[in-house]
């Protein structure tokens, strides 16, 4: 039997997340879309995809007969409205809560990297669309050479950034650069997101820089693919967009890291590509793919674990 789910945020990422739970969901059953604009294009759809509706949030989702038998509750509004959300669901013990928005009242998870040690927890954050991207490759780098410095840079088509990422900008940055450090394993971390502009417009790119101390770089190689793969598992247009590079940073001319102080080692530099499944929006949206495509393997791995 499947798990009952219900999505809260009828925009972007609530309804490609819908759509994918419909499309290849073996463990997942989508319950209830929950949104607060009743001409929503994702309640429209919702309805029509045979799912039930609610237009007044999360306090209409509460009164709802559905409501008893959801297990797993999507948050893909904003960070402010996950707040509220979460106060209103916290006090029901039998659901938990994956929230997709910056505001990081759970701890943070990336699937690959740290499910298992927040499996059991009521709410987990996925961190952000970048974070998604770079995080594991900062871990992939930790777990063979110890990171002092991990750097991210995404760039996202402006068009597949709606009002919640442009509203949530200075929360993208803090939550990723805390979370390169809480969960890829670096002393510091630096988070950097670009708008492109571009038309046509250009797929996700990610670019990941790390300073480690010295390791050997073929491990440091096959650490990073072996990772790739693991992403590509539930995001197949996770990819390197050209080998690993590395430089060697001398200890006669270290850098100057802000926090850290004089640091030398192996830079190693990773350039990604993240070309979204096109469920609901253009294949150019990888930002919004990964971050779906996360929390759908998140639930899946929580109720099958």
């Amino acid at each position: 039997m499947k798990t009952k789910v219900a999505i809260i945020g009828s925009g972007n990422i609530g309804t490609d997340l819908m759509i994918k739970i419909l499309r290849l969901s073996e463990s997942l059953e989508m319950s209830v879309m929950v949104g607060i604009d009743p001409a929503s294009d994702g309640l429209a759809r919702a309805k029509r995809m045979g799912v039930a509706i609610c237009a007044s949030g999360v306090d209409g989702l509460l009164e709802m007969e559905e409501w008893k038998d959801i297990k797993i509750v999507f948050d893909a509004t904003s960070a402010k409205a996950h707040i509220y959300n979460w106060d209103k669901i916290k006090p029901f013990t039998d659901k938990k809560m994956i929230d997709l928005t910056p505001a990081a009242v759970g701890p943070y998870l990336v699937p690959p990297v740290n499910f298992t040690e927040h499996s059991d927890v009521p709410n987990v954050n996925m961190v952000t669309c970048g974070g998604q991207a770079t995080i594991p490759i900062v871990a992939a780098v930790n777990r063979i050479a110890k990171v002092h410095y991990g750097e991210i840079v995404a760039s996202i088509a402006s068009k597949s950034a709606g009002p919640g990422t442009r509203a949530n900008i200075d929360e993208f940055t803090e939550t990723t650069s805390l979370a390169i450090e809480k969960v890829g394993g670096a002393e510091k971390g630096k988070a950097i997101i670009v708008l492109n502009p571009a038309e046509p417009p250009l797929v996700m790119r990610d670019t990941v820089f790390t300073l480690s101390e010295d390791g050997d770089r073929e491990a440091i190689r096959a650490s990073i693919k072996d990772m790739v793969a693991e992403v590509q598992k539930y995001v197949p247009g996770y990819e390197l967009h050209q080998e690993v590079q590395f430089d060697d940073i001398p200890a006669s001319d270290p850098v100057f890291i802000e926090g850290l102080g004089l640091r030398h080692g192996l830079k190693t530099s990773v350039l990604l590509k993240v070309e979204g499944a096109g469920h609901y929006l253009p294949a150019y949206a990888g930002n919004l793919d990964i971050m779906t495509s996360a929390a759908r393997a998140t639930a899946e791995r929580i109720i099958n674990q």
